[in-house]
């Protein structure tokens, strides 16, 4: 299935999950925030949360400074 990831267009496996997908790309659940078609998935969702073919999704990724 073809998504928009990020701005751009990606392709995904039928059926993935967004956990799924983060394990894909070696992030931690913990250290993101996931946003499908401009509505936040609260994290505990993750696991249970199915992407369709032409979401659109943005992964933010937390990053400490000082």
């Amino acid at each position: 299935m073809i998504v928009k990831l990020n701005g751009k267009e990606a392709e995904l496996a039928e059926n993935i999950t967004i956990l799924e997908l983060l394990e894909s790309k070696n992030l931690t659940p913990e250290t993101v925030v996931v946003e499908i078609n401009m509505e936040i998935i609260p994290a505990e969702n993750y696991g249970s949360t199915q992407i369709n073919d032409g979401d659109h999704l943005e992964i933010l990724r937390f990053v400490g400074g000082g």
